[in-house]
């Protein structure tokens, strides 16, 4: 049990930890890349209507209030800032290009760009490492082709995601290590809790079998003497009520520190379809007085290594639980197939009203879909609590599901061991 909260705790708050990161490092690189779009609109709007050069120092464009996410272009910003222009005549055609601000760009590369560009007819947009924007003349006399160099801001971009990325796996590994650290102590309050509950189950349920016995032999004693009557039938319904109980609870706490490793499972080979059928016939009687039919479809020779007696028990839980609540006239359905290296095993019924709650819920202990007829059919509301325990302690899954004509269906899928 502890190892199991152990990695819940730690499962738990390392996804906490994964989201807060991916959120935080997310939102810093996606503000530094609008930061550089920004940048890169900004230069490119103001060449634009400066006709193609950076204002001089005394005439200032109006660029809004400066701060650290909006910082003014000066002297050497400009300076820096790697840029060519191609101009258009009237006509549309290349008239010339100032290549004076770049050394990478060819004149003609710098025109093969242009003549791309007013092919597409786009007044803005990008080509490999340049944006570019498209602007009238203001003279008035033709067109002219911005294209700036934005590979600084693509290194910057990059550089503060790989910065981020390596940080954050940092930051996630000593939190790894912190959480693993201290998840012992965290949850060893709750694990001494459980297993002491444990305990006391296993101690109770033993120390409860003996006057249980004693209740039901003197109650048969009784009978002898003064004949069967209401009171007697109660006092061995009930004594038999209460030892079914406890036998399912200590089933429970079993199976779950089965399902922890500490205890291993004596398995064996046998045969589940020869099980079944032997398991099922007890119950044609019973079915019988309540006029519910059982039809089987069990493919033969499918045989697994398990805990036969624990498989016998949750077969048991099953049908007990598909004869309970299965409607006068109705139908119960066995299933077995072998799919590969999977068998799977359903258990159908029809019932009067299918259950409110989720099929999932059918699951919790001592959970009563109807209270009054969970009582009257002898239920104890933990049987597939302890049916999905032993499932679960043989690497198998036991699920509830709804279908069509008020039927409910189990369904218990077991990986086969090599044998």
């Amino acid at each position: 049990m502890t190892k199991m909260l152990q990695r819940k705790f730690v499962t738990t708050a390392m996804t906490a930890v994964t989201v807060l990161l991916l959120v935080l490092l997310g939102a810093i690189n996606a503000l530094n890349y609008g930061m550089n779009v920004e940048q890169t609109n900004r230069t490119l709007r103001m060449l634009s209507e400066n006709g193609g050069a950076f204002p001089k120092e005394e005439n200032p464009p109006k660029q809004g209030r400066p701060d650290f996410l909006n910082p003014p272009m000066d002297a050497d910003a400009a300076m820096s800032t790697r840029y060519f222009i191609v101009f258009l005549d009237e006509n549309g055609n290349i008239a010339g290009a100032d290549m004076t601000r770049i050394a990478s760009v060819t004149d003609e590369e710098a025109k093969v760009m242009a003549e791309e560009i007013l092919k597409e007819e786009k007044a803005s947009g990008k080509t490999g490492r340049f944006h570019y924007r498209l602007t009238e003349r203001m003279d008035g006399r033709g067109r002219f082709l911005i294209f700036l160099d934005t590979s600084n801001q693509l290194r910057s971009t990059l550089g503060v995601l790989l910065i981020s990325v390596f940080i954050g796996i940092l930051c996630w590994l000593l939190m790894l290590l912190f959480v693993m650290v201290l998840a012992k102590r965290a949850i060893r309050p709750i694990a001494e809790n459980i297993e002491k509950q444990k305990q006391f189950i296993t101690n109770a349920g033993h120390e409860i079998k003996t006057p249980l016995a004693i209740i039901l032999a003197n109650t048969d004693a009784m009978e002898l003497h003064t004949g069967e009557n209401k009171w007697s039938r109660n006092i061995r319904s009930q004594t038999i009520r209460l030892n079914g109980l406890m036998q399912n609870l200590l089933t429970l706490a079993k199976t779950e520190e089965m399902g922890e490793e500490k205890v291993r499972l004596p398995l064996e080979d046998f045969s589940l379809s020869l099980l079944l059928e032997e398991m099922l016939h007890p119950y044609y009687e019973a079915a019988l007085l309540r006029d519910i039919s059982i039809q089987e479809d069990i493919q033969k020779e499918v045989s697994i290594r398990a805990n036969k007696e624990n498989i016998t028990q949750l077969l048991s839980i099953l049908f007990d639980n598909a004869v309970k609540y299965t409607n006068e006239g109705g139908s119960i359905e066995v299933f077995l197939k072998r799919n590969g290296k999977e068998i799977c095993m359903q258990v159908k019924n029809t019932c009067g009203k299918l259950p409110e709650a989720e099929p999932e819920k059918l699951f919790e202990r001592f959970y009563r879909g109807d209270a009054a007829r969970t009582q009257k059919s002898g239920g104890y509301g933990i049987g597939l609590s302890a049916a999905r325990a032993i499932a679960k302690a043989h690497q198998g899954t036991l699920t509830a599901s709804y279908e069509e004509n008020n039927r409910i269906c189990f369904t218990f899928r077991l990986k086969l061991k090599n044998m």
